[in-house]
């Protein structure tokens, strides 16, 4: 090893910008895994696209009639993608999204030959699981916005044909209705950020601040195994990613945690209302997709319960009391006071006691 390639142990530690992961080889892990979904004929593919696309348009503007958010703003093209298709457009969104994370590095001064190879090796393992994580992901997902994904990061509505047709195969529902009410769900958060427009920002900056202090609650939280462990079996309502965080991450967590739960739990509430209006079969859907949420075998509930999927089912359910509680109170006008900043998000503990939010905000 020569002078050069020998850190300054002396020198201030760096930090690199963005996650050490191998995008480009987590996508193609991921859908080298993640099996195809139904066979279908080429017509009857053709159908479900056209389907989709026109329930995207179709569904915002209902969504805009009822919450009065974007009303002059122009209604993008979905893209309805297959499994392959949203892992490529997940990789790129999570990509842009933690671009700015910052993470301790090895001290300044030229890497050694042996740094740079343990760094070629870290981000080969991490583009394997998240290759992986997102070949499950892939399977469960109807569709999803992504503010970070599309031309120029610009934002970009994806719709999983393959997984909306197994779905609704499953369910035994309306071929029309299931995939207006879909859209209608995804076509909410398309909207919340859209027609919001610090909110896009506001998270990239949550998730930079999160991200950029995980590996030292990760390190602390191995001293806390055992009650890790614990909590796994014991509990749905939270994540390994929540359990692994120490107390300085705790507090933005729990910023995200809310912000979360309240996007999703806004499009549940506008799923609920349009749909009795444009959606005849709205109740046998709701009825059976809530079940089967819930349902899965001990593996995939294990899977859920671990990759945070299962606490994101709470966000639904939690989220959707929320904002039917503050509707009831003040109305679509006075909760859409939840959009003005960053302050007048709720916080997670009135996530819970929706009444709080309403006296902190409104007075």
């Amino acid at each position: 090893m020569t002078v050069q390639d020998t850190p300054d142990a002396a020198a201030p530690e760096t930090a690199t910008t963005g996650l050490p992961v191998r995008w480009g080889l987590a996508a193609a892990t991921g859908s080298r895994l993640v099996p195809p979904g139904p066979a279908v004929s080429a017509a009857e593919a053709a159908a479900e696209v056209a389907r989709l696309a026109d329930g995207a348009r179709v569904g915002e503007g209902h969504v805009r009639e009822l919450t009065g958010l974007g009303v002059d703003l122009p209604i993008p093209e979905a893209a309805v993608v297959d499994r392959p298709g949203w892992i490529s457009s997940a990789t790129e969104g999570i990509a842009e999204l933690t671009s700015e994370v910052r993470l301790p590095t090895v001290r300044s001064g030229s890497p050694s030959a042996l740094t740079r190879a343990a760094g070629e090796v870290t981000s080969t393992v991490a583009a394997a699981q998240m290759g992986g994580l997102l070949s499950f992901l892939a399977t469960k997902v109807l569709g999803q916005y992504d503010p970070f994904a599309g031309p120029e990061h610009a934002g970009r509505l994806l719709l999983v044909a393959p997984n909306i047709m197994a779905a609704r195969e499953a369910l035994d529902v309306d071929a029309d209705d299931f995939a207006l009410w879909v859209c209608v769900h995804e076509a909410t958060h398309r909207l919340q950020f859209t027609a919001v427009p610090w909110l896009r920002e506001h998270f990239r900056d949550e998730v930079t601040s999160f991200a950029s202090g995980m590996e030292s609650g990760v390190t602390a939280a191995l001293e806390r195994l055992p009650d890790i462990a614990k909590a796994l079996r014991s509990r749905t309502d939270v994540s390994l990613l929540e359990l692994l965080q120490g107390p300085e991450q705790t507090e933005i967590l729990d910023r995200l945690l809310a912000l979360t739960t309240l996007l999703e739990g806004h499009a549940e509430h506008v799923m609920d209302e349009v749909g009795p209006a444009v959606v005849p079969s709205v109740e046998v859907i709701r009825r059976r997709f809530t079940a089967r949420r819930r349902g899965g075998g001990p593996v995939d509930r294990l899977l859920r319960v671990l990759l945070g999927v299962q606490a994101k089912i709470q966000q639904y359910e939690q989220g959707r009391v929320f904002v039917d509680d503050v509707v009831g109170k003040i109305g679509m006008d006075g909760f859409n006071a939840v959009w003005t900043s960053p302050d007048t998000l709720p916080r997670r503990a009135e996530i819970t006691d929706p009444s709080a939010w309403v006296k902190r905000v409104h007075g």
